[in-house]
């Protein structure tokens, strides 16, 4: 930040250097006897008195500073500056920093609103207390995942509310080796609820078409994208970790066109967030909705019933998939195109399978 104030850390081993010598030359003194220096020289007695305070005398240059890169400095009580209390300054001065540029309008957002610093500083720092003790998230196969350049991440779709998709995104962005964003395509009806509609894109999170995922792969971007759509959140308790249809293959078209490789995803522990037992769907064509879930505490409980279960989740990204080798015409050509739709879900289907057979509990 820039008007953060910068406060040194310590480095020991310029305390160590330092404290050394002045061991050593403490040492040296008390050998050599009175009037003597270390060697062996006569030295002057110290005058006193006049002599002492006669303004043509030389005086005594005061030690220099320490001014190793590791030097920290100190207080007249011996004690160093910083530690907690600077910590805390410094934090203070990037947070009334980072309010200032946002109450000016000093920060960027991209052609799809995506606000990188207020997903870095606010809204991950919001999910991750969930990603990491509340459904205790472990990652798997990040590595798999592209160091530069764009790719597709393919993944299953449950739990009665998408946040499997938040949850992927904050393992891409918190365990990515080389710090990627991921960027997910959401469903028309995201764009259309308040708040939900604004916060999704400063997330990041566009509309679930070709165009803007061209766009976006063409730009080196991570695009993350569940092919199952509302027929995976949606779906009854008994069907879980069943996969649904992948629509028609759109995803693996738009993959082809830009050369850019396929990585799939399973997650595991979603399922069981919020067990559908039932779907009301009278209520689900007044409220618009695809579905209105009827679940073992909502809407049973209110709004207590809205809190998810504290399920074990494992999230696994599988060996990418190139589409590199393939000429362009190749996104024209249906039969290539389901069965490149094919392997990608058969392939997350056997990974759930695994992890599933792995896990001990679905809670533990």
């Amino acid at each position: 930040m820039a008007d953060a104030k910068v406060i040194p850390f310590d480095d020991d081993r310029s305390r160590g250097s330092r404290g050394a010598g002045s061991r050593r030359r403490g040492s040296a003194a008390e050998s050599a006897p009175v009037g003597e220096g270390p060697g062996g020289e006569v030295q002057p007695l110290p005058v006193r008195g006049a002599a002492a305070q006669d303004p043509a005398a030389e005086p005594e240059e005061p030690d220099e500073p320490d001014e190793s890169p590791g030097a920290r400095p100190t207080t007249e009580g011996g004690g160093e500056e910083g530690g907690e209390d600077g910590g805390l300054e410094r934090r203070v001065a990037a947070g009334l920093s980072f309010l200032r540029r946002r109450l000016t309008g000093d920060y960027e957002v991209d052609d799809f609103g995506y606000d990188a610093e207020l997903t870095d500083q606010v809204l991950m720092s919001l999910l991750r207390p969930m990603y990491e003790k509340y459904f205790r998230v472990e990652v798997k196969g990040v590595e798999n995942i592209p160091a530069q350049g764009g790719a597709l991440i393919v993944a299953n779709h449950s739990g009665t509310l998408p946040l499997d998709g938040l949850m992927m995104q904050v393992a891409v962005h918190d365990h990515h080796p080389a710090d990627r964003h991921l960027r997910l395509l959401a469903a028309d009806l995201v764009f259309v609820l308040p708040v939900v509609n604004e916060l999704a894109r400063k997330l990041g999170h566009t509309l679930a078409c070709a165009e803007d995922a061209e766009r976006l792969l063409a730009k080196g971007e991570l695009v993350g994208v569940m092919p199952e759509g509302f027929k995976g959140i949606g779906k009854p308790f008994g069907e879980r970790y069943k996969l649904q249809r992948f629509g028609r293959g759109g995803f693996v078209s738009t993959a082809l066109r830009q050369g850019v490789p396929i990585v799939p995803c399973s997650i595991v522990g979603a399922e069981e967030i919020y067990p559908m037992i039932g779907n009301s769907k009278t209520l689900a064509r007044l409220l618009g909705f695809p579905y209105f879930p009827l679940t073992p505490t909502f809407p049973w409980l209110g709004p207590l019933g809205a809190v998810p279960l504290p399920t074990k989740w494992t999230i696994q990204f599988g060996e990418p998939i190139p589409t590199d080798g393939y000429a362009p015409e190749a996104a024209e050509d249906p039969v290539l195109m389901f069965n490149l739709t094919d392997q990608v879900r058969e392939q997350i289907q056997h990974t759930l399978y695994k992890l599933l057979v792995q896990r001990r509990s679905v809670f533990f």
